[in-house]
């Protein structure tokens, strides 16, 4: 690509196309398969929990180590576009495998089928994540038409993940009840899941195809790499980094908690024959004041308030959404008005911590550059990637407990008419149980994250005008 020409519309249109189909593979996989395979299929939520956290511990050491395998690549068709490609084929393949198990598998059979299948699959959504996005540098020319890719992209990645979080569980019943006619629910959901992840793989395929087609990277470009050891190194060494990576896997656990186990509530504690539509609109309200939040609130609010100051504001209305949620489920309300109250704020909150958490660890890299001598960018936020998995797998590995202890799944797997209504199978102790993981636990957590933070974080922004000065002394020096 001629270093003088700047991208094409035609060209950013189709890397934001490549990241809808690559965020819509991950949240599939990401939000649902713990419920597929421990609802529908019957494996124990217990070991499913050690499944996903081994899984993702191991896919967060597994991304440094991709990316010196990519940095390392020379081909006639360069060094990221062969890995996205072969990545998301292998991908899309084993996603689709993935959520089409033999219904004749039990047992050890299911369990080893579920491991294997889903480490499988976190391995090659690595082999295609981390080109795609160090793609970039070699296609841009930096400045603002990288920044303006970077955020078109991240935000398509938001609309990809928005797509299958409201409407998967709306298609999945529609494509069960076309596909399974007379089936029982547990059936019906199989089906639909397997025909769903079908459409998804294709799509996914066919998106990223558009992409490396449309998009030419340069013939040579440097792709700098961290690997484990120095990310842990820029940890330990720079206490201001260890502060947000310590918030953000705070941070993030509470959120995850809570959406790993919003699916069971509106299965098994909301209720109803048609708990998935209620469910489906509680995504969609609850999934624009994220985005909104990211894209509105947050610009507003800055005006007028520092970042830290609008993390406190976050903080507090995520914690009032929890509350408010545990106050209308404890008095077993099932309107699904009031629930959108607590939905609101909690994914508001998390929408502005989404953009929080990136800019206070951006600016622990100033800082490391002043008290270091040098800057660790691309180490420290590799790192964020690192933290965000794990933060997903500890979440994950309490959510499969909570679901194992308060026996969440035997209404599925027992229920043969398919306008049952779930709820009614379970006791009220395992409703109140699962309300209080989902919710008093996240509070927590966030309260943990108030306090550690600010008794840690020093960059505030006057700080940071001090730090930009002084380095600007260094450098004239």
């Amino acid at each position: 690509m001629d270093k003088a020409r700047k991208l094409t519309g035609r060209e950013k249109a189709f890397y934001g196309l490549g990241a809808v189909g690559k965020d819509m593979v991950y949240m599939l996989s990401a939000s649902y398969v713990l419920y597929y395979f421990q609802d529908i299929m019957g494996v124990s939520a217990a070991l499913m929990g050690v499944i996903l956290l081994a899984a993702r511990v191991f896919d967060a050491f597994n991304d440094p180590i991709m990316g010196v395998i990519v940095a390392k690549t020379r081909t006639r068709w360069g060094k990221f576009r062969p890995w996205m490609f072969l990545g998301t084929l292998t991908n899309a393949i084993v996603l689709y495998l993935m959520f089409a198990a033999p219904p004749t598998l039990d047992g050890g059979g299911l369990i080893a089928y579920a491991a294997i299948s889903y480490i499988l699959w976190g391995v090659t959504y690595t082999m295609m994540d981390i080109p795609f996005w160090s793609m970039i540098p070699a296609f841009t020319e930096g400045g603002r038409e990288r920044e303006g890719l970077t955020t078109l992209a991240r935000s398509c990645s938001g609309v990809g993940s928005a797509l299958v979080t409201i409407f998967t569980m709306l298609l999945v019943h529609a494509l069960g009840n076309a596909f399974g006619h007379g089936s029982s629910p547990r059936e019906v959901e199989r089906i639909g899941f397997q025909v769903f992840a079908l459409i998804v793989a294709v799509l996914f395929v066919i998106f990223i195809a558009i992409t490396c087609l449309a998009v030419r990277e340069k013939s040579t470009v440097d792709m700098e790499t961290a690997g484990v050891g120095q990310m842990f190194h820029a940890l330990v060494s720079n206490d201001q980094a260890m502060c947000v990576v310590v918030t953000i896997v705070l941070v993030n656990s509470a959120l995850y908690i809570t959406s790993n186990l919003v699916l069971y509530f509106f299965k098994y504690d909301f209720g109803g024959s048609s708990w998935y539509q209620s469910y489906t609109g509680f995504n969609m309200v609850a999934g624009a004041a994220q985005i909104l939040a990211m894209m509105v609130l947050y610009p507003l609010l800055r005006r007028f308030a520092s970042s830290i100051r609008i993390f406190y504001i976050s903080l507090s209305m995520s914690m009032l959404g929890y509350l408010v949620l545990f106050g209308i489920a404890s008095l077993g309300q099932n309107h699904l008005a009031l629930l959108l109250i607590p939905g609101i704020l909690i994914m508001a909150a998390s929408g502005m911590n989404n953009v929080l958490t990136t800019i206070f660890l951006a600016n622990t890299v100033d800082y490391g550059q002043l008290v270091k001598g040098r800057r660790d960018e691309s180490v420290i936020f590799s790192m964020q990637t690192f933290v965000v998995k794990l933060a997903s797998g500890l979440a994950a590995f309490i959510a499969s407990l909570a679901l194992q202890v308060f026996h969440l799944s035997s209404a599925a797997t027992s229920a043969t008419d398919q306008s049952v209504d779930f709820s009614a199978g379970v006791s009220m102790a395992s409703k109140m149980g699962l309300r209080m993981v989902m919710t008093l636990i996240p509070m927590a957590g966030l309260l943990l994250a108030f306090f550690w933070f600010r008794k840690r974080y020093i960059l505030t922004d006057a700080k940071l005008e001090e730090i930009s000065e002084q380095l600007r002394e260094k450098e004239q020096v």
